[in-house]
């Protein structure tokens, strides 16, 4: 599926919207170049799981957690050095446990995401607009 999106506030709503239908052990890889609205993605996602907390990129902390209609696990991997990381903070038992996972340039670790992930892709392109959109989700 492809939806193309022309402000902040729509892929906001996009997410939101996709979030509402998770299921426990739903797992979601966000992906896209550095600025293109992942974590407006994430923030939206975050509402529709019923979460009012303020939702800030776990960079140096691998992983956030937030509890809303269901545990919510927040990734961001991409200062990971080694695959051997996620071990160590337990990624496995996220993964393969009863919240829902967004995993934030979960490309990077492409090796440990299970086959029924949802895989989410965000592009730019300015000759469309400056605020536009490509989100597909495969």
């Amino acid at each position: 599926m492809i939806k193309e999106v022309f402000s902040e506030n729509e892929t906001y709503a996009f997410a939101r919207d996709m979030a509402k239908k998770a299921e426990k052990g739903s797992i979601y890889c966000l992906c896209g170049d550095l600025g293109v609205g992942k974590t407006v993605f994430t923030k939206g996602f975050a509402k529709g799981l019923g979460i009012d907390e303020h939702i800030t990129s776990p960079t140096f902390t691998i992983v956030n957690e937030y509890e809303g209609s269901l545990p919510f696990y927040h990734f961001d991997v991409y200062r990971i050095g080694d695959i051997e990381e996620m071990y160590d903070i337990g990624f496995e038992e996220y993964i393969f446990g009863d919240g829902v996972c967004l995993i934030e340039w979960a490309g990077l670790i492409k090796e440990l995401i299970p086959d029924n992930a949802v895989w989410i892709n965000i592009e730019k392109d300015l000759e469309k607009g400056i605020d536009y959109r490509k989100i597909e989700v495969k």
